[in-house]
């Protein structure tokens, strides 16, 4: 994939994903993908990621815009930076609006998304939401989880200080 095909990509994604059908956005995955995501987790296939998108994000959320910016990409791997925003549909901060600015990393295959990550700093989403300290604490918690159970997290620390990992392509 060229970076100019990689940039149609992402521009179809995010255009998908503000339009809420599920189905439009998984179509930029493959079959077997999985999506990543900081609030929601791990979304797996075609049609879990599709739920996530519509049954999940869009039910929590109204006036959903995302636009990535950058981006760059090796054929394989692709990385991109974001800005989205929404205004909570969810009770108890329905109506508040949420701007957060993020990393995202693609792996690619045949044209479409195998692997998508995240990195966003949720915490000031859930301040501008106010979301309450303690819950914050316990969101934290779970996220910190989430990095230590991943492999790429342990293999890491494993590893001696000072000795890199086998493939300098990771």
């Amino acid at each position: 994939m060229t970076g100019e095909e990689f940039a149609q990509l992402l521009n179809d994604l995010t255009r998908s994903a503000e339009s809420g059908d599920g189905a439009r956005f998984a179509r930029h995955f493959t079959e077997d993908a999985v999506y990543y995501d900081y609030i929601y987790g791990a979304h797996r296939g075609r049609a879990d990621i599709a739920h996530m998108l519509q049954d999940l994000f869009h039910r929590d959320a109204a006036d959903y815009r995302w636009e990535m910016f950058d981006p760059v990409c090796d054929g394989e791997k692709g990385y991109a930076w974001s800005l989205s925003s929404f205004t909570s549909k969810i009770p108890r901060f329905e109506g508040r609006r949420v701007v957060i600015d993020g990393i995202s990393r693609f792996v690619l295959r045949d044209g479409l998304i195998a692997e998508y990550r995240e990195s966003v700093n949720g915490g000031v989403a859930m301040v501008q939401l106010g979301v309450e300290p303690e819950r914050m604490a316990k969101v934290f918690r779970r996220w910190t989880g989430w990095l230590n159970e991943r492999p790429e997290t342990q293999d890491y620390l494993a590893r001696p200080r000072g000795e890199r990992a086998k493939s300098e392509n990771r």
